[in-house]
């Protein structure tokens, strides 16, 4: 599918990661400090909370690495649409912490669904030569999505305090449902029909199969620890520990979706120049230093940081993905995708709970960026093992 509608067709994948990813996962994030005062007062209540999301997510790509061999990549994404949505509906009118963590398993999985074929779609979409820019369009999207959702979040908060947080579930049900129907009704993807070969654990016996996998299945692994903690909380850190207001945490966030929605675009294009091994060590050492930022708690630099950690929220992954793009065959892509994400989301369903767990035994979240920027800093060890 290469015609005058491919960016088309990438902008609407674009949209469904904003349902995935931003509405999804990252709306957890920027209220987690409000959902935390209206419904537990523990952070590592609210670190489970984040796990449980991220664990459906790793479930997903288990189920995904075989639902990509017997089905198409579109037909699965549209599948996880159904669990997206529901969960975001749950999570709307939960009452409780029980009915969001099913809500967030929901969304997870959901997450998995849709997220694994999105590179592959949109890479197809517009040809060889464009599959880094598309891929990295497609995290411009969740950029998107997160700065939406920090303003929500600042505006509910301001008029209606802390309980206000499920209006912005509400509002994100609606807009995802927009979404969704515009997806179904004009996203068209031709593939070859489905291998149906054995994926084998998850995927990772055709993973191997690819030169590199190991460095940069682990440079997957260490973001999912750096990036998830950092986000997960960042505006708790924020309002406990330096002091800022909710409305300001919450344009902090913003920022960071700000960052976002050029980060894969630019990253895309600096590894299409100077290869992917330098543009991933750069780009870790880079978070790393911007996690170090927000430590400072002082507003500009913060603002500064919170703006190259969305560059870095973006475009690390764009970069990993569109290495594993360009070593995989079509039929390959996604069990070795689903490979490496199941690995990323083994990173994931620790570093909530581990940051929440840092943060009540310490009182505060100083060691939990700590350990963010020593993730960090692992990620571009792990990725100057890649091939040049």
């Amino acid at each position: 599918m290469r015609t005058a509608n491919s960016w088309a067709a990438v902008v609407l994948v674009g949209l469904g990661a904003v349902v995935a990813q931003s509405f999804g996962r990252f709306t957890y994030s920027v209220l987690l400090p409000a959902i935390r005062n209206d419904l537990d007062h523990s952070n590592t209540v609210a670190g489970l909370l984040g796990t449980t999301n991220v664990l459906a997510y790793l479930v997903g790509t288990f189920v995904v690495a075989s639902l990509t061999t017997r089905f198409p990549l579109l037909a699965v994404l549209r599948s996880g649409f159904a669990f997206s949505l529901a969960g975001i509906a749950l999570a709307a009118v939960a009452p409780n912490v029980f009915v969001l963590g099913i809500a967030l398993f929901s969304m997870g999985f959901g997450g998995a669904l849709i997220w694994v074929p999105s590179p592959a779609i949109a890479a197809a979409a517009v040809g060889p030569h464009r599959r880094g820019l598309a891929v990295g369009a497609i995290g411009g999207g969740v950029g998107i999505g997160i700065v939406v959702t920090g303003q929500l979040a600042r505006v509910a908060r301001n008029r209606s305090g802390d309980s206000a947080w499920r209006d912005v579930y509400r509002i994100d049900l609606a807009l995802g449902i927009v979404i969704v129907i515009a997806i179904v009704l004009l996203l068209r993807h031709s593939q070859n029909a489905p291998s149906r070969q054995r994926v084998g654990g998850a995927g990772f016996g055709i993973l191997r199969q690819m030169p590199g996998w190991i460095p940069i299945t682990g440079a997957y692994v260490t973001y999912g620890f750096s990036y998830l903690i950092a986000i997960s909380f960042l505006t708790s850190r924020l309002e406990d520990d330096a002091g800022f207001s909710e409305g300001l945490a919450s344009t902090m966030f913003t920022l960071v979706g700000i960052g976002a929605i050029v980060g894969g675009v630019l990253m895309g294009v600096v590894a299409g120049r100077f290869g992917e091994r330098r543009t991933l060590v750069t780009g870790y050492v880079v978070f790393a230093i911007a996690l170090a930022g927000v430590l400072t708690g002082v507003v500009g630099v913060v603002a500064a940081s919170s703006v190259v950690i969305g560059l870095m929220f973006g475009g690390l992954p764009s970069v990993i993905i569109g290495y594993v793009v360009q070593n995989t065959s079509p039929e390959a892509f996604g069990p070795s995708f689903a490979a490496a994400t199941f690995a990323f989301g083994l990173a994931q369903v620790t570093s909530p709970q581990l940051g929440g767990l840092i943060a009540d035994i310490t009182g505060g979240f100083t060691l939990v960026f700590v350990a963010a920027i020593g993730f960090a800093l692992a990620g571009a060890a792990t990725s100057s093992r890649l091939p040049t």
